[in-house]
């Protein structure tokens, strides 16, 4: 069986596991018919689950953990465990043994692993996590979401690169359009750093997706395809948005149980509002991605359910597929020979 359809599973990590990490690739092994998971656990938990999923009969190999990284571990406590879960199934990337890895556990256990364990690729200062968010005009992809509080203009190139390489993959766009959050559009805005990224980006194999400088307002409103930003600025845009998205469904919630016409008019505007709980529902952006890494690395939020799951699932084996990591490689290498020599700047990277 390929490299490109093996993942390797962490099923003790997250607020819900194992149960809903199993009923996650259940549900992913439905979607997924090529698939197949190196299930990394505790053997005695995971095989009653396992074991009565019918869509997953020949198509996991459970490997047995001693060790768990709780969500409330600090990184350096689960850096020391070998025999945990998450690092197996890392490692199990590093070894080759499957193209990804996908974990509901431990954020910051999560990253410093992968980096130390996989490492960056070639050419690549820093990874990024990215991932995807509603707009106006469609999902929206944001990078980088909190990896990154320090950096400099080259890094935010580098994101502008992969970003794009990932709405090809993710949101199946040819050519994504991207720009850098500012705190203005217009090209003087914003500090040295940003103003010079702009120029590199502008001079690059991509220039022609280069919208300029976005403010906050235009994530939302889906100016762009690709949203590129250093981790703290990153981090707090999404949990701002976020917090938006879930006041407003307390807001709808509180209307339509204000009395008698209220819940009458939502029996009126029921089917349009089931239209916009699924469109907002957050399991359909279940899924960060760790850009720029020797291996494909998803995070699953940690309190997510099976469904959600399975959409972390699906990210990681499109990203597998569509082979990600060396598509970052030409892209580099392209951006590397317009930078350093005269040739002219085209697009013409797929």
């Amino acid at each position: 069986m390929s490299q490109s359809s093996k993942l390797a599973v962490d099923a003790m990590g997250g607020d819900h596991a194992p149960e809903a990490i199993i009923a996650g690739l259940d549900i992913a092994a439905e979607r997924q018919p090529q698939a197949f998971f190196l299930v990394f656990g505790d053997a005695e938990r995971l095989q009653p689950l396992l074991a009565a999923s019918k869509r997953l009969t020949g198509r996991y190999e459970l490997r047995h953990c001693a060790e768990i990284i709780t969500g409330g571990m600090k990184p350096t406590v689960g850096l020391r465990l070998r025999d945990s879960s998450m690092r197996r199934a890392i490692d199990a990337v590093l070894a080759g043994e499957a193209g990804g890895v996908v974990s509901a556990g431990n954020t910051g256990a999560l990253l410093a692993l992968s980096k130390i364990v996989l490492k960056t690729l070639n050419g690549i200062d820093r990874p990024a996590m990215a991932a995807t968010a509603p707009s106006a005009k469609g999902d929206v992809v944001m990078l980088d979401l909190g990896l990154n509080v320090v950096y400099d203009a080259r890094n935010l190139v580098e994101f502008a690169l992969m970003g794009t390489i990932f709405a090809r993959i993710v949101l199946g766009l040819p050519s994504p359009s991207f720009g850098l959050l500012n705190i203005g559009s217009e090209e003087g805005k914003g500090d040295e750093t940003l103003r010079s990224a702009a120029n590199t980006l502008r001079e690059s194999p991509i220039a022609g997706q280069f919208h300029g400088f976005v403010e906050g307002h235009d994530i939302a409103a889906g100016t762009v395809d690709v949203v590129v930003t250093d981790g703290f600025t990153g981090n707090v845009a999404l949990k701002t948005g976020e917090g938006a998205l879930k006041l407003v469904g307390d807001l709808l919630r509180r209307v339509f149980n204000g009395g008698p016409l209220a819940k009458m008019g939502y029996v009126f505007a029921r089917g349009a509002l089931k239209r916009l709980k699924e469109t907002l529902d957050p399991r359909r952006y279940n899924g960060a991605v760790l850009l720029g890494l020797n291996g494909v690395v998803v995070k699953s939020h940690g309190g997510t359910d099976a469904e959600g799951f399975a959409h972390a699932v699906d990210v990681a084996l499109d990203m597998v597929a569509h082979d990600f990591n060396s598509r970052i490689a030409d892209a580099l290498a392209a951006m590397d020979r317009a930078i350093l020599s005269d040739e002219p700047v085209t697009n013409s990277h797929g």
